[in-house]
């Protein structure tokens, strides 16, 4: 393993970038529109693996990995968004106010226990970060969790089988150096119909040039070689050249794995951009050396900056139906009229990815529509103004600069873009944290359907019930029956420390309300008091494969135990748990 001198500075990079009940249908004019402007016709780059190589067990990798040695905690600096000033704000168009249970109320949790900390980053490099970006993904008998800068693989009754690991040990003697190095934003997703699992990471050398060499920088993506997380695996790397690939995201579509990211120039300062890629999944699932990638980047010089605001989300397939040969991959991106991003309504767009992986491959990244969707606000009230960290408020915290970040006024939708192929349709499901009522922060959520090709929002709510709790950070998926299951952060100012709900919807319920009450994961006890603001990036609900019903969650929260044992009260710990919906 990279004994990784640079670990303080690389980790100041992670730090930088990366409910009325009148909850709405589609709104009028939310069927599928014609883009306010097309893009000129973007270009495919085709490349090959810069790497490859079969690795050790990951059981054996653990073993021989080295810890670092101690450093002092990790304080990053806020970017500057590419952004003006924050137009005033409107009402919430799909507000749901009322939390109230009907008849059948959300089931407890089934399983619920620990996950990774920043005392597990101490215990294995020396120092502790902040954001956590929690995410998790279960397989038939395992669930993978991994955050900066650590993972670990657990059973699925919590116990811990492998790890906490750090990050770049998956990579220990890989060809691309940069790879063996914990450098952040790492994501799993597992390949329900391969029976694989995917575990990645993005490479930071060369991040502070010209006060350091010039670097090429790498997408490092591992795919197992069996359906055991703990085995080898095939790895690989992909370069975005001197770009920094920041907040990648991941997901699984029919014959490729799609990233997003949100792409920085380094050599040349003056691009910004959304890179879109498919990789081909066939050939990497057999370990294929010679598996292809294809890269768009969608710059802000291409296309009016609302188009592709701070992100894109790709499609992330559940079930056990795979999407048609010849359907392209939905990319969703989410916009604000009241964002400062040139957006002039408030809206989800829609673009479309396809590559086919031939001897002569094509590839194609097209701007397919704009959905019209209920008033949203995505400018909250925080200390400081639009794109200010200190949003929201902690029970006990008087310095406002110790107030939880939103993250709502970034322009784009949360982990993960949930697809299913219903048949005769598909469905697609994300969210995004919002200014749901004056000062009170909560979850808009959306589900677009996909019909012959043509879109539309089937249904979309806000949840935020009025009992003066911030509900933020989501994450939403459906199971096999068409029930909703959504996770999210809670906090106030009095009484609720940081910590972990969840809610849903039974697929027959009212279109637009989550309507099943709330349920607790785990309560907080404690209050985050960092010298930044930072919270998230993400969370992640996936769903079970073995009986496509039983949702698994992951998030971070605060511990009176966890805040002590932490300088600066950066002691975040995560919580996992599983929960079903009644009838599935």
């Amino acid at each position: 393993m990279n004994a990784t001198p640079n670990f303080v500075r690389r980790q100041l990079w992670l730090l930088v970038p990366a409910a009325l009940v009148t909850a709405m249908l589609s709104p009028a004019g939310a069927t599928q529109a014609a883009p306010a402007k097309s893009p000129d016709k973007l270009k495919p780059k085709f490349t090959t693996a810069a790497a490859f190589d079969v690795s050790p067990s990951l059981r054996e990798l653990a073993k021989a990995a080295k810890h670092g040695t101690a450093r002092p905690d990790v304080v990053g600096r806020d970017p500057n968004l590419r952004s003006a000033v924050a137009r005033a704000g409107a009402a919430d168009g799909a507000l749901q106010s009322d939390a109230s249970p009907s008849a059948l109320a959300i089931p407890g949790t089934l399983a619920n226990f620990e996950g990774l900390s920043n005392q597990d980053n101490f215990t294995v490099l020396g120092g502790r970060v902040n954001p956590p970006d929690p995410n998790g993904e279960v397989g038939p008998n395992h669930y993978v969790e991994m955050v900066n800068l650590v993972f670990a693989v657990y059973s699925k009754n919590g116990t811990r089988l492998l790890g906490p690991v750090e990050t770049g040990t998956l990579w220990n003697n890989f060809p691309i150096d940069e790879c063996t190095e914990p450098s952040g934003d790492p994501v799993v997703i597992y390949d329900q119909v391969a029976d694989r699992w995917i575990l990645t990471q993005f490479t930071t050398r060369g991040i502070d040039y010209p006060d350091e060499p010039l670097n090429l920088f790498y997408n490092c993506v591992a795919v197992s070689t069996s359906p055991d997380p703990t085995g080898s695996y095939y790895r690989y790397a992909f370069t975005t050249g001197y770009n920094f690939p920041d907040y990648p995201k991941y997901g699984v579509w029919k014959d490729s794995y799609l990233i997003t990211t949100r792409e920085f120039g380094i050599l040349d300062p003056s691009i910004y951009g959304i890179g879109v890629y498919g990789l081909e999944r066939n050939k990497m699932i057999v370990g294929d050396p010679a598996a292809r990638a294809v890269s768009f980047l969608v710059t802000d010089s291409a296309v009016p900056l609302n188009l592709i605001g701070d992100g894109l989300l790709p499609p992330d397939v559940d079930g056990k139906t795979k999407p048609r040969n010849d359907a392209p991959a939905p990319i969703v991106g989410t916009q604000d009229d009241n964002a400062p991003y040139g957006a002039t309504f408030d809206a989800l767009n829609i673009w479309e990815f396809d590559a086919k992986w031939r001897s002569t491959p094509t590839a194609s990244m097209v701007l397919k529509t704009q959905l019209p969707v209920a008033s949203f606000d995505s400018d909250f009230p925080c200390v400081g103004g639009f794109g200010s960290r200190d949003c929201l408020p902690q029970p006990g915290i008087t310095n406002t600069a110790q107030y939880l970040d939103i993250l709502s006024y970034r322009q784009r939708p949360s982990f993960r873009l949930a697809y299913r192929n219903l048949g005769t349709s598909e469905s697609l499901l994300t969210n995004q944290s919002v200014e749901a009522a004056p000062g009170v922060a909560g979850v808009r959520w959306y589900e677009i359907r996909r019909t012959n090709g043509v879109y539309s929002v089937r249904q979309q709510g806000t949840y935020a019930p009025a009992d003066g709790v911030h509900r933020w950070m989501g994450s939403i998926a459906a199971d096999k029956k068409g029930n909703f299951g959504l996770g999210y952060s809670v906090v106030n100012g009095t009484d609720v420390f940081p910590g972990i709900r969840y809610t849903g919807r039974m697929a027959a319920d009212p279109l637009g309300q989550m309507p099943l009450g709330e349920g607790t994961i785990v309560n907080g006890t404690a209050a985050q008091t960092t010298a930044n603001s930072r919270w998230g990036d993400y969370t992640d609900l996936t769903v079970d494969p073995v009986d496509d019903c039983t949702f698994w969650y992951v998030n971070e929260y605060y511990t009176v135990a966890s805040a002590a044992s932490a300088p600066n009260g950066n002691g975040w710990t995560t919580r996992i748990a599983s929960f079903k919906l009644p009838g599935c």
